[in-house]
C-alpha cells in the first residue's frame, strides 16, 4: 500500500509525457487565425495541442491525489518527494514550455513569412521551463513553506499555460484569439509568470490550520469565486482564477513554519485542489 502514492506520481509523469507527444504533433498547418466573415474567426490548431492541455489537467488531478494518499496511508518518504518533483518538472515545466513554443509559432505564423521565424524568437518559451526548475529546486530545500508558498507553485503556473489552447479552442471569441496569439502578449505572460514562480512573494496555500471563517476567509472566497467563474467562463476561468489567487495572496499573512527536515508530504501539490 505504501507504493500507491508513487503509482499516482508516476501516472502524473506519464500524462506529462503524453502531453508533450500531443503538443509536438503539429502536422503541416499551423495557421493560427483566418477571418471567415464579419461575424467571427476560426482558430486552426496544430493537430493535438489541445489534447496536450487536457493531459496536463489530468496530471494535476493525480498530482493532488498522490499527496492526499501519501498522508492518508502515512506513506510519506524522501523517494516520493523526489519522484514528485521530477514528475512535476515534466508535466508543469517541460510540457507547458512546449505549449508556449507552439503558441509563439502560431502567433508568428499570422505574419508574412511567419513560418520562417527564427528559433531565437521562440526560445523565450523555455524561460518558463527554467523558472519551474528553479521553483521546484527551491521548494525541495525549503523548510518553511508549510501554510504558504514562496512564489507561485509550479502546478498553478503550468495549468495557466495549459488553459490557453483550451480557451482558444472552446471560446473562439475573435478578440480573445487576436489578443492571446500575439507574440508580445505571450512574451509578457512568460515573463510575468516566471517572475511570480521564482519570486519571494508569499503565496496562499490551500492548507488549513483550522476551518474557521475568521482564519480562512480569503481561502474560502477563492474556492467560492472559482466555482462561480468556472460556471460563467468555462476554460477562461483558469486565467481568471490564477489572477484572483495572486491578488488574494497579497492579503493573506501566514507565519513561516520552521521544520527540522525537508518536507516529504508533497505539500506543493495542494494548490491544485
Amino acid at each position: 500500500m505504501k507504493q500507491v502514492p508513487n503509482f499516482f506520481t508516476l501516472l502524473n509523469l506519464v500524462f506529462g509525457c503524453l502531453a508533450i507527444v500531443c503538443v509536438l504533433q503539429t502536422g503541416e498547418n499551423i495557421i493560427a487565425l483566418s477571418d471567415e466573415s464579419a461575424t467571427g474567426t476560426i482558430v486552426n490548431f496544430p493537430e493535438k495541442i489541445w489534447w496536450g492541455s487536457l493531459f496536463l489537467f489530468a496530471a494535476a488531478v493525480v498530482d493532488f491525489l498522490d499527496g492526499f494518499l501519501a498522508r492518508l496511508l502515512k506513506a510519506q518518504s524522501g523517494m516520493g518527494e523526489q519522484l514528485d518533483s521530477l514528475s512535476d518538472m515534466v508535466s508543469f515545466g517541460v510540457a507547458p514550455g512546449m505549449i508556449l513554443y507552439q503558441l509563439l509559432r502560431m502567433a508568428y505564423a499570422q505574419n508574412e513569412n511567419g513560418l520562417e521565424v527564427s528559433w531565437a524568437a521562440l526560445l523565450p518559451a523555455f524561460v518558463f521551463t527554467i523558472a519551474v526548475a528553479w521553483r521546484l529546486a527551491k521548494f525541495n530545500i525549503s523548510t518553511t513553506q508549510k501554510y504558504s508558498f514562496e512564489g507561485v507553485p509550479s502546478p498553478a503556473g503550468g495549468l495557466l499555460v495549459a488553459s490557453l489552447p483550451l480557451v482558444l479552442w472552446y471560446d473562439q471569441d475573435w478578440n480573445i484569439a487576436r489578443f492571446l496569439l500575439n507574440p508580445w502578449v505571450l512574451y509578457a505572460l512568460i515573463a510575468l509568470v516566471a517572475y511570480l514562480m521564482v519570486s519571494r512573494h508569499s503565496m496562499m496555500a490551500l492548507k488549513f490550520r483550522d476551518y474557521s471563517l475568521r482564519n480562512n476567509g480569503l481561502k474560502y472566497a477563492l474556492v467560492a469565486a472559482g466555482i462561480v467563474l468556472i460556471i460563467l467562463l468555462g476554460w477562461l476561468s483558469v486565467p481568471a482564477i490564477f489572477l484572483l489567487y495572486v491578488v488574494l495572496s497579497f492579503f493573506v499573512k501566514e507565519p513561516a513554519v520552521s521544520a527540522v527536515s525537508p518536507k516529504t508530504d508533497r505539500e506543493e501539490t495542494d494548490i491544485t485542489v
